[in-house]
């Protein structure tokens, strides 16, 4: 097959895989006014689960600041085009989470045939994988980083003069950047995968490597989420269990490779 021939093929999966976001996206779009009220601002309203489930675990061992009374937060719009413009933006974004199996599909469709039919077989359940890893990604940081990130900063208080009055856009930058920050680097195992496939990592390299990795963990941590410990250790622990799982995947290509 020539190039142009690859380039032809790739432009199909590119074109299939924005029209299946498209069409998610245009779903949400009709329903965005229940989501935001239900999904986005969930986080934001005290009967939250994830807030009841701190309440329940407070009550267990008998530490009332688990438990939150109340959220002292208000929101703003503050342009003329902010709510139209945002429920395009959040529809988009909430497609391509719904379409990502799909995306990750067409991928894996792409390639496929560069593979040889050992290589095919052996990363046959990667579309799978990396699928569960984002949404896991995903989950996450909606139902523990999100909520533990709005606890801290609803309950900060410098001086009761001051009054949370948050802009609309900035609630929604701050969830949408630890959601999708969250997916993405959920599927560190599937990365590195492919690169213990193709010789650039093995189990040693990252073993002997462990300590700069946590220090990268620990500032991507930071760049994803506000800056408090509380959600950067959040992030940062599950983020290195999968360093630790993704050795042992790394250790398993390797003994397959020799085999």
């Amino acid at each position: 097959m020539s190039v142009t021939d690859h380039i032809e093929e790739l432009r199909w999966h590119i074109i299939r895989s924005l029209l299946m976001v498209i069409v998610c996206s245009v779903v949400i779009f009709f329903n965005i006014e229940w989501i935001f009220d239900r999904i986005i601002l969930g986080p934001a309203h005290v009967d939250f689960v994830s807030y009841q489930a701190m309440c329940s675990l407070a009550r267990l061992v008998h530490v009332d600041g688990l438990c939150m009374k109340q959220i002292n937060m208000q929101f703003q719009n503050t342009e003329l085009s902010g709510q139209f413009m945002m429920s395009f933006s959040s529809s988009f974004i909430i497609g391509f989470i719904i379409a990502s199996p799909y995306v990750f599909w067409e991928i894996w469709r792409f390639i496929k045939p560069a593979l040889t039919s050992k290589e095919a077989n052996a990363a046959s359940g990667l579309v799978l994988w990396a699928s569960i890893l984002f949404f896991s990604g995903v989950l996450f940081a909606y139902f523990v980083v999100v909520p533990f990130t709005v606890n801290f900063f609803a309950a900060y208080q410098l001086s009761p003069s001051f009054e949370n009055i948050i802009t609309m856009s900035n609630y929604y930058d701050t969830l949408n950047d630890m959601i999708l920050g969250m997916g993405l680097v959920f599927e560190l195992p599937v990365v590195v995968y492919f690169l213990s496939r193709i010789g650039m990592l093995t189990p040693k390299l990252m073993r002997e490597k462990r300590k700069y990795a946590i220090i990268v963990i620990l500032v991507l941590a930071a760049v994803i989420t506000p800056p408090d410990w509380l959600s950067i250790w959040l992030v940062a622990i599950p983020l290195t269990f999968l360093y630790e799982a993704s050795i042992k995947i790394s250790g398993r290509v390797l003994a397959k490779k020799v085999a």
